[in-house]
């Protein structure tokens, strides 16, 4: 039924082993400064500064500069918090989800696979080497830097053209409702998605339990 497979990489393909709210926690101890915002807030911003900014460290530092000025506190505050939380996270630090790995390789076998990504590619890059992925794809989208980020269909189609298949022929795999399932809806992909114990709004094609469903695809039913 698909020629093609296109993958997520964050909570899809791996998790950090480290959170993101510790980091934070961590980050704000390492610049000696009371936490005066939390990584809900940062992550609620994030989509904010990329179209301004080249690299998650330097969207991280203005996106922590506005947060601290919003809150009354010095902007050179922020950017050292977001100095100290780059110097705790490593990217190659991730893990698979169960069955990721297995599901590429798989699926590779008769399938072109690639990853649609919204993530800075140095960012991204890092966290498929972690995971021993760095040359499983034949083509890897950074949206958000190489083209708009997701839901527009425009990295999608990216990707496609570099494997020459047509949209009809192929499916993104994700765990991001507003992200994979709208932007797979929108360039006229089909949508697998990887449950997250909520009611599906826009509805997949196909609802995964775990990426271990991939080792015997939905679609081949």
């Amino acid at each position: 039924m698909y020629d093609a497979v296109l993958f997520d990489v964050d909570d899809t393909l791996c998790r950090y082993r480290r959170s993101g709210g510790e980091l934070l926690e961590a980050a704000f101890d390492d610049a000696g400064v009371d936490p005066f915002f939390d990584v809900e807030a940062y992550h609620r911003r994030y989509g904010e500064f990329m179209a301004d900014t080249d690299g998650v460290a330097e969207l991280r530092r203005a996106c922590f500069a506005t947060l601290a000025e919003e809150r009354g506190r010095d902007p050179e505050v922020g950017r050292a918090v977001a100095d100290a939380f780059a110097a705790e996270r490593d990217h190659r630090a991730v893990d698979p989800l169960p069955g990721a790995r297995e599901a590429v390789d798989r699926l590779a076998e008769d399938h072109a696979v690639g990853v649609v990504t919204n993530g800075d590619p140095g960012m991204q890059s890092q966290k498929l080497e972690g995971l021993g992925l760095a040359d499983a794809f034949e083509v890897v989208v950074h949206a958000g830097y190489d083209a708009p980020a997701k839901p527009d269909p425009e990295p999608f189609r990216r990707a496609l053209s570099t494997l020459d298949v047509t949209p009809e022929r192929a499916v993104h795999v994700g765990n991001s409702l507003t992200s994979d399932v709208a932007g797979a809806h929108n360039a006229g992909l089909g949508a697998a998605w990887l449950d997250q114990g909520v009611d599906p709004d826009p509805q997949p094609h196909y609802v995964l339990d775990s990426m271990r469903d991939l080792h015997a695809p939905p679609w081949r039913g």
